[in-house]
């Protein structure tokens, strides 16, 4: 029973994370139609910021309430822009082109960003794994029993941030002026600009708040994993773009709900699949063979065998809508 309550203490910690990175991809696609393959690298330019920025800050003052702000605060302000410069630049020229044009685009500045981030020039960070400074000291905050189950500080501010984020995205959404805009260019943007909706600043501020979510985010799984180096965007990137399609991409309830429901999903597989496994390799003597089995090294499969299943059972996504196609 313990462990069920640890793995799914760990799990909701994970998946909050990935909702705050899946919203930017389905706010995006629900007013443009277009995947940004280049979100996650956006997330990893984040962490660099708030790398940059605590060390600026000093071991000092980059671990008080004050200084952890200044790093969230100029990290998603930083990938705010960076999100406003990418859509200005790369996607507004190529908006009336093809979905082809579009999608290549993402990936070239998905490519541009995570290895141009591996150049060791100038302020460059190079290749090479660097350890986030701890501007959130972790301990163990809870223990319940002999340390049978254990809610680090980190988790809980984690998930508090996530959840503070995710509703003042929400109330943004569907409680303010604007956020009837978005939903406005979301279901027809040419309708929308007839309207004398300004089509072009809500689409890029859709971009800047995806992109400082995204940013919030990396600094969460930053503090988690303490590893930060440039391709660390691409493999949190694509699990929130899975989450963001089990959910149902354009739906943002639905991308939080598919985030957390993936990151349950990993956590319990990582936690029980590598007790089977090795016991299954026993039975069959693979460990003589070289054979190993851990729990960790089936979290990336699970992702995309469950994205599968579900696009098996429910291709629109678990709370996507059916729409017909004139043809």
């Amino acid at each position: 029973m313990n462990d069920l309550i640890q793995h799914l203490i760990n799990g909701l910690a994970a998946g909050t994370i990935y909702a705050l990175v899946a919203l930017g991809y389905t706010m995006v696609y629900g007013v443009l139609k277009l995947i940004n393959f280049a979100h996650g690298d956006v997330m990893m330019v984040g962490v660099y910021m708030g790398y940059a920025t605590a060390g600026h800050l000093g071991r000092e003052h980059q671990s008080t309430f004050l200084g952890a702000t200044l790093v969230f605060l100029l990290s998603m302000a930083g990938c705010g822009l960076l999100g406003f410069l990418i859509e200005r630049l790369a996607y507004r020229p190529l908006r009336d082109k093809s979905r082809l044009t579009s999608l290549i685009t993402a990936i070239g500045i998905s490519f541009t960003l995570s290895y141009g981030f591996q150049l060791d020039i100038g302020f460059l960070p190079g290749a090479s794994p660097r350890a986030f400074p701890e501007i959130i000291k972790p301990h163990e905050w809870i223990v319940i029993g002999d340390h049978d189950v254990i809610i680090w500080n980190w988790q809980v501010i984690s998930f508090l941030i996530a959840i503070l984020l995710m509703l003042g995205l929400q109330i943004l959404v569907f409680r303010t002026r604007f956020g009837r805009a978005m939903r406005a260019v979301s279901f027809d943007h040419r309708i929308a600009a007839l309207m004398g909706i300004p089509v072009d600043r809500v689409i890029a501020f859709t971009f800047m708040l995806g992109s400082a979510l995204a940013a919030g985010a990396g600094i969460l799984y930053a503090i988690k994993d303490t590893a930060v180096q440039p391709l660390m965007g691409l493999y949190v990137g694509l699990k929130a773009f899975v989450a963001a399609v089990i959910g149902g991409i354009g739906h943002v309830p639905g991308a939080v709900a598919g985030a957390i429901l993936l990151g349950l999903t990993e956590e319990f597989v990582v936690g029980y699949a590598g007790d089977v496994l090795r016991g299954l390799g026993a039975v069959l003597h693979l460990d003589s063979l070289g054979v190993g089995f851990t729990g960790s090294s089936w979290r990336d499969a699970v992702a995309f065998g469950f994205l599968i299943i579900v696009l098996l059972v429910r291709p629109e996504g678990i709370f996507g809508r059916v729409t017909a196609e004139k043809v």
